[in-house]
């Protein structure tokens, strides 16, 4: 029996996180397969040349690493399932990630497309441990493989007027069935982030994770990684990066622009307008602990803001 979890807009304040369903172990245990996850996790084969990559040890964590089958095995995928987090990596087996590129526009002296390939080649991949939060409070820490955002934003050399970067995903319903179970979004999905942010050294464009590549669940085969921002801020299976002067719109903040700002920063003081922030829940166990300010990276990113940004 699969269990149906509410969208964000659907949950009341009294069932944010239900214990006993949504953040239930013995049911992600179940619908994980515990170590059979991580044998069908990745796309092609899992010794490829770039993984694992080199660890930086700058990028530790004060808290342990999530097991591999919980971070692979519970996923916010909404083009595969809409409602369903365990259902997610038992639909993706119609996804094609090879080949792949991501097309380059706006405002930059070097617009074109980047294979995958060309990507790996021009980029030093390098392992980071990162906390990762999600707005519906579920939390984990993980080692992706990547590189700094802020490398890509180099290489196409970005004209002084771009301000803001907005990403684009893949909109493929024939390979991603949860699209046409869903059809009121307003696919493909798209996000975004202000230049200073892209360029922050945590900001990762992500194409691995613990030494492998990237499992098409978790985003394959890239996607971004912001980890002071609640989950949705990074968005995965990338085809699309452009650069523009002004803010772009956000998938989420359409749909619900009350409960999905733009900056979405992980804030234990500022609530969900339907559930506290205040605390997280630790996936697999489901362990709760205090929520800390920008996801534990308060040193790192408080000086990009006025404290306003929500």
């Amino acid at each position: 029996m699969l269990i149906r979890i509410p969208e964000g807009w659907e949950i009341p304040e009294r069932d944010a996180t239900p214990e006993s369903v949504y953040m239930n172990r013995r049911e992600i245990v179940r619908a994980a397969g515990l170590a059979a996850v991580s044998s069908i996790a990745g796309y092609g084969a899992t010794t490829a040349p770039y993984y694992p990559a080199k660890v930086n040890a700058k990028y530790k964590l004060d808290v342990p690493v999530t097991e591999e089958w919980a971070a692979t095995g519970y996923n916010n995928y909404y083009e595969f399932h809409p409602t369903d987090k365990q259902a997610v990596k038992d639909r993706v087996g119609k996804f094609v990630t090879e080949p792949w590129s991501i097309k380059v526009s706006g405002l930059v002296n070097k617009p074109g497309t980047w294979d995958m390939d060309k990507i790996l080649a021009t980029f030093t991949l390098e392992e980071r441990l990162y906390r990762f939060r999600c707005v519906e409070r579920w939390a984990m820490a993980v080692p992706w493989t990547g590189f700094p955002l802020g490398d890509l934003v180099k290489a196409v050399e970005t004209k002084g007027e771009a301000k803001f970067i907005r990403f684009e995903t893949a909109n493929l319903p024939a390979q991603m069935p949860g699209m046409k179970e869903a059809p009121v979004y307003p696919w493909p999905y798209y996000e975004g982030l202000r230049m200073d942010e892209a360029m922050h050294p945590l900001a990762m464009l992500v194409t691995g994770l613990y030494g492998k590549k990237l499992p098409k669940q978790n985003g394959a085969p890239i996607r971004v990684i912001v980890p002071w921002k609640y989950g949705y801020k990074s968005p995965k299976s990338i085809v699309k990066i452009e650069f523009l002067a002004k803010e772009p719109g956000t998938f989420w903040n359409k749909l619900n622009s009350s409960e999905y700002g733009f900056y979405s920063n992980v804030n234990p003081k500022k609530p969900h307008p339907r559930w506290s922030q205040a605390i997280e829940q630790v996936i697999p166990n489901m362990e709760r602990r205090k929520t800390l300010m920008y996801n534990g990276y308060e040193e790192w990113v408080a000086g990009l803001y006025n404290g306003k940004e929500d």
